[in-house]
């Protein structure tokens, strides 16, 4: 059975027309204007238990009102969608003691106090047994490597330093289900690594499903072997990594070392590569020789491109 159903779902707003002028912002008083804009549109998938899935899409996407849908703080306006086999919508106390929603560039433990004392209330407020509380804590702060800042208030921590409690926080009622909404923006290439390399820990030792967004492809081609890719409130793609790469990529680059040390690159049509790789070989005194896709970012727009396109 998929930990996540998602069949048609919807999300419109309605946001207010603003004109400029005096008479125009005194009009809005007595009748303000809407117009409705579309940020999820008919979006259907499903994720089976433990998969690790990177949700794609450009800003405004909407890659985040989904998570949101999911996690149940938006009400979707069609469709439906289920998490653990339960409906997110009413945020029934049985889903929320197993998800989890983590968000970048959003603060969630207090400002003000330590992270400890933060973690305490969230003991509390999942009603996490003592015992199994101070072992959770004890492991998540050796994993994340945060024993000496657990003690300072939040609002002294370093962006990363803060990212990491944050995880840690929402974290300790173990859930099964993370949704993880640029878990690593603004974080340096060492904390981007540490991330990355406790969620595949996690997911690994307790068998999470998590579905990831991120503008860092590093995250996805470290995590993710399933990506679902969004365009204006649609999915574009949804299947392997590497097939979202051999879908949409048509050529390749060969790059030869020779034997004088001079480096010779060339692109060719990826059905011409093995004809273009023996005339370098034929033609050249060749010592080394590499054959590479694009880069994923460059592939992922592409797949952008060729939405947009097709609108």
């Amino acid at each position: 059975m998929p930990v996540i159903e998602v069949d048609e779902l919807s999300k419109t707003f309605k946001v207010p027309v603003r004109e400029q002028g005096l008479r125009a912002s005194v009009r809005s008083l007595v009748r303000r204007e809407t117009r409705e804009v579309t940020a999820v549109d008919a979006v259907s998938f499903t994720i089976e238990p433990g998969e690790v899935v990177g949700f794609l899409g450009p800003n405004g996407a909407g890659k985040t009102t989904t998570l949101k849908m999911l996690s149940g703080l938006l009400h979707p306006t069609g469709g439906k969608c289920s998490v653990l086999g339960l409906e997110p919508k009413g945020r029934p106390a049985e889903l929320l003691q197993q998800i989890t929603l983590v968000m970048g560039n959003r603060n969630q433990l207090q400002w003000d106090l330590p992270a400890l004392d933060s973690f305490e209330l969230n003991r509390a407020i999942y009603r996490i047994p003592r015992a199994d509380f101070v072992e959770r804590r004890d492991e998540l702060i050796e994993l994340l490597d945060i024993g000496e800042l657990v003690t300072k208030p939040i609002r002294n921590l370093s962006l990363g330093e803060r990212m990491k409690m944050e995880i840690a926080g929402a974290l300790l009622h173990q859930p099964k289900v993370l949704f993880l909404d640029e878990p690593t923006i603004g974080l340096d290439i060492t904390m981007q690594r540490r991330i990355r390399s406790f969620v595949a820990d996690y997911n690994e030792r307790h068998g999470a499903t998590v579905i990831l967004t991120s503008h860092y492809m590093a995250d996805v081609q470290a995590l993710c072997k399933r990506v679902i890719v969004i365009h204006h409130g649609r999915v574009v793609f949804d299947g392997d990594l590497s097939a979202l790469s051999d879908r949409f990529t048509t050529q390749r680059t060969i790059t030869a070392r020779l034997a004088d040390g001079e480096e010779i690159t060339i692109r060719s049509l990826r059905e011409e590569t093995a004809s273009a790789t023996s005339k370098l070989l034929a033609d050249y005194d060749v010592v080394d020789l590499t054959i590479e896709d694009p880069p994923i970012d460059d592939v992922i727009e592409q797949v952008f491109a060729d939405a947009h396109e097709a609108q």
